[in-house]
């Protein structure tokens, strides 16, 4: 699998947007999660499924990818938790990679 590290509220929306815009369907489940808390600072680990679906496929119009989110959280002055790094390691997948390509080429069209 890959691992991709995101940092900042506007590259995290950005990458979640170049991700899944121009799919037709996208459904992510998380589970077993686990919170570390250190005085202000905390982890969260989740594993995750994440289920992709672009209609107009060439092929298989399917593409799911399995893993697990690492979160990196701070207690602000206000006492809510930021999230502050956000990291996705994929450890399988299964189905047409291709259509988040197909996805983002029918954006531009």
């Amino acid at each position: 699998g890959g691992r991709e590290v995101v940092k900042g509220k506007a590259q995290w929306l950005e990458a979640i947007k170049g991700t899944i815009q121009g799919l037709d369907a996208t459904q992510h489940l998380t589970a077993n999660h686990v919170h570390t808390v250190d005085g202000e600072s905390a982890t969260l680990v989740a594993y995750l499924q994440a289920l992709h679906r672009l209609d107009t496929a060439r092929s298989d119009p399917e593409y799911t990818v399995g893993g697990y989110y690492t979160c990196d959280m701070l207690r602000g002055d206000d006492g809510q938790w930021r999230m502050c790094r956000y990291a996705l390691a994929v450890t399988w997948h299964r189905g047409n990679r291709d259509i988040l390509r197909q996805a983002q080429r029918r954006l531009s069209k």
